[in-house]
């Protein structure tokens, strides 16, 4: 019999073992636990009959019609199932098998042969009902050890959200479009700090040429669970260090009760030579292609005025980006100071910066950050 776990047991498994989202591949797609795979019950199409069926029908009819759509295919739910197993999404230790006692309290399944392993997965669907129970019988029969989240996504939903309500201490490094901060945080982080790398997570670096060289953004929902998994990682003892954002970086939005935090925490700001950043951009952007730019550039139009507009996309033709560089930097300055400005009084510390390398900047940020803790 599948073995129903609750999500702190999820959060145990999913170190070694893969985790199998059996929704459709709308849903997976919208949003789902990260690191799992999907292995649709039924796709698209197929829900809509099957929900359509339910309304007009009832709920026995939809089970049947459920059978008839998907029991020529478990055979190869199987078959996908062992691959899923072979190449996981999450780290797992080599082999992935699972032996036949009982993983998550050291007891022997009844079930289970006295010898030999097991592979195991761990499934979930919506609410942790029909389309996971199937699934499960569908596995076990082809010989596969399943856990079944109690609860199903909607559990874990619940979870992720209540993640960014819990207390901790937060740390925000500041600082002027240009000053490096993902790099430095980075090397916090090599330092042993607590860092999560929000716009990684995005996948976007803010402002409006942040997508590029990024890939596809994640819905904020997606979003929202990669943040809370690395939440529950941290050290909830211990400072936990973020980039000044604003509360979307590109299309994703920051969970509120998270950006709260954020606007109340202490800032370090960065304080670096306009000569500096401006070469830290030129080395983040300037090899991409003048056409990409120019599209970015024109997204903050009305921002920038229309004589600036020129100017900058004047600049871009003709390779002069130092020049298109430091008319952008006007604009952002003044938006970073108007955000600085909103902040309770006190809360910003300034850092002049006297180092030139992102670790040496990492070690005096920390530092300073001790001396005023």
């Amino acid at each position: 019999m599948p073995e129903s776990i609750n999500i702190a047991q999820l959060l145990e498994l999913r170190k070694t073992l893969p985790v199998i989202d059996v929704r459709s591949e709308g849903e997976y797609e919208h949003a789902h636990i990260p690191g799992a795979k999907n292995l649709s019950l039924l796709n698209n199409e197929e829900r809509a009959k099957v929900g359509t069926c339910f309304k007009q029908k009832g709920r026995e009819e939809a089970i049947l019609l459920g059978f008839d759509l998907v029991g020529n295919k478990f055979s190869n739910y199987i078959r996908t199932a062992k691959e899923i197993i072979k190449h996981p999404s999450q780290p797992s230790p080599q082999g992935r098998a699972l032996p036949t006692h009982n993983l998550l309290d050291g007891k022997r399944d009844g079930n289970s042969p006295p010898v030999g392993e097991l592979e195991g997965v761990v499934l979930y669907c919506w609410r942790g009902g029909l389309r996971s129970n199937i699934m499960a019988w569908v596995l076990e029969t082809g010989g596969m050890k399943v856990f079944v989240l109690e609860g199903g996504y909607k559990t874990f939903r619940h979870w992720a959200l209540d993640e960014f309500e819990k207390e901790r201490e937060i740390l925000i490094l500041g600082g002027k479009t240009g000053s490096g901060k993902t790099d430095i945080l980075k090397e916090m982080k090599s330092c042993n700090e607590q860092v999560i790398d929000l716009e990684a997570l995005a996948h976007h670096r803010g402002s409006a040429f942040g997508a590029l060289g990024q890939l596809p953004q994640p819905s904020t929902e997606q979003f929202e669970n990669l943040v809370a998994l690395e939440l529950n990682e941290t050290d909830k003892t211990k400072a936990l260090w973020l980039e000044n954002e604003s509360s979307k970086i590109g299309t994703v939005k920051i969970p509120d009760a998270l950006f709260n935090k954020m606007r109340k925490a202490k800032v370090f700001e960065i304080e670096m030579s306009l000569e500096q950043r401006t070469e830290n951009i030129l080395r983040d952007y300037a090899t991409f292609p003048k056409e990409k730019l120019a599209e970015c550039t024109k997204k903050i139009e009305k921002k920038l005025g229309n004589k600036n507009m020129k100017d900058a996309l004047r600049f871009l033709d003709e390779d002069d980006f130092t020049n298109w560089i430091k008319i952008l930097l006007d604009y952002y300055d003044k938006t970073y100071s108007f955000s600085k400005s909103q902040r309770t009084e006190g809360t910003v510390s300034t850092i002049d910066i006297s180092v030139n390398t992102n670790a040496a900047i990492a070690a005096m940020v920390i530092e300073y950050s001790k001396q005023k803790h």
